[in-house]
C-alpha cells in the first residue's frame, strides 16, 4: 500500500505536468499523511538540509567549467584536433566527434552540454560532406552520453550524495567503463560506414597536427589536472570542482581570450539558473529519501526481491531492468534521486559494490537520455539538426543497442569495472 501510494502521487503528478522537484513534494506529503507525520516545519526543515552538502558544491563549479567550455574556445579547439588526427579516414567527421565526445566529457560533465556543443560545431559539416544525417545526429548522441560516465561527472556526484558512495572512487571508476563506451562507438561506425561513399578530408600533415594540439593542449590538460589531483589526494572532488572553473575561466580569457567581461556574466548567469534547478531537485528528493526511509519503503523492496539476494548477478540485472525503464520516462538526476534511496540498501545486503552499483546505475540512466519517449539529448539533437525526432531515434537505436549489450557485459563480468578501479585508487 505505502509503495503504491508514493509511487501512484509520484507519477500522477508528473503525468499532470508538475515539475519533477515538486512532484517529489507532492510525493513527499502524501506519505506524511499516509504515515500521520505530517508537519510542516519538517518538510522545510529536511528540504533545507537536503541542498545543506558540502560535496554538492561541486555542481556549480563545474557547471561553471562546462559553460566556459562551450563558449571559450575550448570545445573548438578540442573539435580541430580530433580533425587533423582522424578527420582523413574513412568517415573521418563520425570518429572526430568520438574522440571530441571523449575529450568533452572530461571537461563537463554534462550529457546536454556537450551534445549541444558537438552538435552545433559537427551537424552542418556532416550535411555538407553527405553524412547521412539520422545516423550522424544519432552517433552525435551516442557520444555526448559518454559524459556522465567519465568524470568529472555531475551525476556520479548526485549519486554519491543519494547513496552515500565515495565520489573520489566514483570518478575513478567511470574512466574505463567511460573509455569503453568510446570504442563501442569506433566500431560501430566502422562497420556502419565501411560501405558509404562519403568524402574523406585531407591527411593533415605533421606541422598542422602539431600546431593543433599546441592550440589544444590548454584544454585537454584540465582533465589531467582533475583527475591526477583527486587520484593523488591533492584535491577533493569539490575542490577539483573549484580547480576546474577557475582554469577553465583562465585559459578562456587570459590564454585562448575568447571569453570578455560580458560574456563571462552571461556564463555565470547560466550556470547560475542550472545550478538552482538541480539544488532544488536534489533538495525535494533528499525529503523524499527521508520519508522513504521512515516508511521503510526499502525493505519492502527488498522482500520483494528477496529471492534473488543471493544471486548479486541476477540481483544486478533485475535492477538494471527496473532502471532502464523508469529511465525512459524519467530524466537522469531525478532518476537517480529517487530509486538510489530505494535500492542502495538492497544492494548492500546482497555484497554488491556500491562504487560499481553507482557507475552501472548512472550509465542506465545515460542510455535512457538517448530513447524515447523522453529521450532529453534525443530532444537537443532534434533541435540543432533540424529533424523529425522519429529519424533521430532511429539514428541512436544501433547505439543504444551496443551501450545495452556493454551493460549487460559489465552484469555478467563485474571486474570490469571493480579491477581498474582498485587499481587506479592504489
Amino acid at each position: 500500500m505505502t509503495i503504491t501510494l508514493f509511487l501512484g502521487s509520484l507519477l500522477a503528478s508528473i503525468g499532470l505536468s508538475i515539475p519533477i522537484a515538486f512532484a517529489l513534494l507532492v510525493s513527499a506529503v502524501v506519505l506524511m499523511l499516509h504515515l500521520d507525520l505530517f508537519n510542516s516545519q519538517i518538510l522545510a526543515q529536511n528540504l533545507v538540509n537536503g541542498a545543506d552538502s558540502y560535496t554538492l558544491l561541486a555542481i556549480p563549479f563545474f557547471l561553471v567549467a562546462g559553460e566556459v567550455m562551450s563558449r571559450g574556445g575550448l570545445s573548438k579547439r578540442i573539435v580541430a584536433l580530433a580533425m587533423t588526427l582522424v578527420g582523413h579516414r574513412k568517415g573521418g567527421l563520425g570518429f572526430v566527434a568520438i574522440f571530441a565526445a571523449i575529450i568533452m566529457a572530461s571537461l563537463s560533465g554534462s550529457a546536454v552540454a556537450d551534445t549541444a556543443a558537438l552538435a552545433s560545431m559537427l551537424l552542418p559539416m556532416m550535411r555538407q560532406a553527405g553524412y547521412p544525417l539520422g545516423r550522424s545526429s544519432g552517433l552525435m548522441a551516442a557520444g555526448g552520453i559518454i559524459a556522465p560516465i567519465i568524470p568529472p561527472s555531475i551525476p556520479l556526484i548526485i549519486i554519491g550524495v543519494a547513496g552515500g558512495i565515495s565520489i573520489s572512487k566514483l570518478f575513478l571508476a567511470g574512466i574505463v567503463p567511460g573509455l569503453i563506451m568510446g570504442a563501442t562507438l569506433v566500431l560501430m561506425w566502422l562497420f556502419m560506414t565501411r560501405k558509404e561513399d562519403l568524402v574523406v578530408a585531407k591527411k593533415a600533415t605533421r606541422a598542422e597536427r602539431w600546431e593543433a594540439l599546441k592550440k589544444s593542449f590548454w584544454a585537454i590538460l584540465l582533465p589531467v589536472i582533475i583527475i591526477g589531483g583527486i587520484k593523488t589526494g591533492i584535491f577533493t572532488p569539490t575542490e577539483a570542482g573549484v580547480v576546474a572553473a577557475v582554469y577553465a575561466i583562465f585559459v578562456a580569457t587570459v590564454i585562448y581570450r575568447e571569453l570578455n567581461i560580458a560574456e563571462l556574466y552571461s556564463v555565470l548567469t547560466q550556470a547560475a539558473r542550472s545550478t538552482a534547478i538541480v539544488m532544488f531537485l536534489v533538495a525535494a528528493a533528499m525529503v523524499a529519501s527521508w520519508l522513504i526511509s521512515i516508511a521503510q519503503l526499502p525493505m519492502m523492496v527488498a522482500d520483494l526481491l528477496s529471492p534473488l539476494v543471493d544471486n548479486p548477478r541476477l540481483l544486478m540485472l533485475a535492477i538494471m531492468g527496473i532502471v532502464l525503464i523508469v529511465g525512459m520516462v524519467m530524466d537522469l538526476t531525478p532518476t537517480i534521486l529517487v530509486l538510489t534511496p530505494i535500492l542502495m540498501p538492497i544492494v548492500k545486503l546482497a555484497g554488491i559494490d556500491p562504487v560499481y552499483f553507482g557507475i552501472m546505475f548512472v550509465l542506465n540512466c545515460a542510455i535512457g537520455l538517448i530513447t524515447p519517449p523522453v529521450g532529453n539529448v534525443l530532444n537537443v539533437i532534434t533541435s540543432i539538426g533540424n529533424l523529425k525526432f522519429e529519424k533521430a531515434v532511429s539514428g541512436v537505436m544501433p547505439f543504444a543497442l551496443a551501450y545495452m549489450v556493454i551493460l549487460l557485459l559489465f552484469v555478467a563480468f563485474p571486474q570490469i569495472i571493480t579491477v581498474p578501479l582498485y587499481w587506479l585508487a592504489g
